[in-house]
């Protein structure tokens, strides 16, 4: 049993207000919620929209039917209502427009009216919140505390937007008071609401990440401003000029020691790849995040894809060793941002780790992370482990040169250098150190690929049907396979977190033996499905590809599977 609220409204109506107090407001009574949101790339107009799906466990993903549709503007309407159901509500306001006579569904809430009496049209939002919490039978205990936490700092707005919560709740009251059923409350412990950038903030925080340079680009801009707001912590945030400034200033400040890390998308990224190549040759460490969005060129600056991944793979002029890691839900996140740290200083390359905006802006409510499972270590010289005299490029057999930085032991030199070196750091021009300093750096590669985790395998552990995905799309997937399982399928999801170097194990022992098998992508040519094949032989059966900008439904990927099975 759940409950599907869909808000809608131009840009600057107040759609988040309404999806974030309703959203805490149920977590705090003890509800599990999932919220996504679509929203159009300009600061005013256009037609934006949130999902919030509240059950008794916290949902994957967001659903496609909608219970609960609150229309802030006409546009909202009709937009979505294709997705109601026979028993379910639109609230809208009939002072703005009005519903056709046939929908017999509507419960008009003159939202304007009643917020202007309560002392300001700017409450609109609050008034739909309290419509939305007497239609699913709820009171306004929780709300009400919210509201007192949001502006206990700005003089008289508390009493004026508690009245605007009464008036929207008694007056939905008068079309449908708990109309809908709400599921048996399941979660007592304390819970986050917070979504993916902030996740990602928090963990590069809680890593021991003390500088981030960045230019603002969606969907990574909400990790900066996360950062940005805990300067009390030490860190320093810097708005460089672009995205070539951004990554060459975190290469100085790993060089100088400080853990480091940009944020962009790809169209950023693809400025930043001669500094990609730059940390490969002068073995600095550095993490990206990259938040992947539809392209070409600006393409969907507001929406979701999984294009780039081809393009992080082979980014930055010649060979050298790197590790990509992408963002799975929120609490794999967490950690595995945790683990692009720590692989970067230990292997003292560049790491990629991929988001989308699907990931980047859905929120959920999540136990709180534990902080003991991180790891910080930072694989710096010591005085008892330093050889003199000191050569940043020694040949090892692992591959791996002693860091030491600048300074940090008298009388020795840190040198580094972007063109070819020796192992002191000088520029060289001979065959033989070439040769010698190019395979040292790739050596790296057999110890990093021991670090990459196999993919997780849900399900049936001998499947007859498997979905392969990677990345945002596990929570739609993994609720795909419950609902192929509930059909009695040998239905299982096999979902790559670490990416690069690829673990290849569990899929080239899985994937001969099932009868039918989908890779499932947010992308037009399927780039997992092909390197897979690149790096197994194996080839999927089918490929389930979506490039539209919005992420999967559950119900779109059954709807391919039956075409086949």
């Amino acid at each position: 049993m759940e409950i599907n609220i869909l808000i809608g409204g131009e840009a600057g109506q107040g759609v988040e207000t309404v999806v974030a107090l309703l959203g805490k407001a149920m977590i705090r009574s003890g509800y599990g919620v999932c919220l996504d949101k679509d929203y159009m790339s300009r600061v005013r107009g256009g037609h934006n929209f949130s999902r919030l799906r509240i059950a008794a466990e916290t949902p994957w993903c967001a659903a496609g039917k909608v219970d609960i549709l609150v229309s802030l503007d006409q546009e909202t309407y009709l937009l979505h209502r294709d997705k109601l159901q026979g028993k379910s509500r639109i609230i809208y306001d009939p002072d703005m427009f009005s519903l056709p006579r046939e929908e017999q569904r509507g419960a008009a809430v003159p939202l304007l009216h009643l917020a202007k009496e309560a002392g300001g049209a700017v409450m609109a939002n609050t008034v739909a919140v309290g419509a939305v919490l007497v239609l699913m039978g709820m009171d306004t205990a929780a709300a009400e505390d919210l509201l007192r936490q949001m502006f206990a700092h700005k003089e008289g707005m508390v009493e004026k937007n508690l009245q605007a919560l009464k008036k929207g709740y008694k007056e939905a009251a008068l079309h449908c008071s708990a109309c809908f059923s709400l599921p048996e409350k399941k979660l007592k412990e304390e819970r986050l609401f917070i979504d993916g950038n902030q996740v990602l903030g928090m963990s590069a925080l809680a890593s021991g990440c003390r500088f981030l340079s960045a230019y603002p680009m969606t969907p990574s801009t909400g990790i900066m401003n996360y950062l940005a707001g805990k300067q009390e912590y030490g860190v320093v945030v810097e708005q460089a000029e672009d995205e070539i400034s951004a990554i060459n200033m975190v290469l100085g400040a790993s060089f100088a020691g400080v853990r480091s890390m940009t944020c962009t998308s790809g169209g950023g990224f693809a400025l930043m790849v001669e500094g990609v190549s730059l940390a490969g040759m002068t073995e600095t460490p550095v993490v990206i995040v990259v938040g992947m969005r539809p392209g070409p060129a600006t393409g969907l600056p507001t929406r979701t894809e999984q294009g780039d991944l081809e393009f992080v793979l082979h980014a930055g002029h010649g060979e050298f060793p790197r590790a990509v890691l992408s963002a799975v839900h929120l609490e794999d996140a967490f950690y595995r941002l945790n683990k692009a740290f720590y692989l970067a200083d230990k292997y003292q390359i560049p790491v990629i780790f991929l988001t989308d905006q699907n990931f980047a802006d859905s929120a959920r409510s999540v136990t709180p992370f534990d902080f003991q499972r991180l790891n910080c270590e930072r694989f710096l010289a010591e005085e008892e482990n330093l050889v003199r005299p000191y050569r940043r490029y020694r040949y090892t057999e692992n591959g791996i040169s002693l860091r030491a930085l600048p300074g940090q032991f008298p009388g020795e030199v840190v040198l580094a250098d972007s063109d070819e070196h020796n192992e002191k750091g000088n520029i060289i021009e001979d065959a033989l150190t070439r040769r010698r300093m190019v395979e040292k750096r790739l050596r790296k590669q057999e110890g990093l690929f021991s670090e990459m985790e196999e993919p997780v395998l849900y399900g049936h552990q001998e499947p007859d049907l498997l979905l392969i995905g990677w990345g945002s799309t596990f929570g739609c997937l993994r609720e795909t396979v419950d609902i192929l399982r509930d059909g009695d399928r040998r239905a299982a999801l096999l979902h790559f977190s670490d990416l690069w170097p690829l673990p290849v194990k569990t899929v080239s022992r899985l994937l001969p033996g099932v009868k039918t098998s989908f890779c499932v992508e947010n992308n037009a040519t399927g780039q997992l499905a092909s390197l897979l094949r690149r790096e197994t032989g194996l080839e999927v059966d089918h490929k389930i590809l979506k490039y539209d900008g919005r992420p999967f439904l559950p119900e779109e990927i059954l709807q391919e599977v039956k075409k086949y099975v």
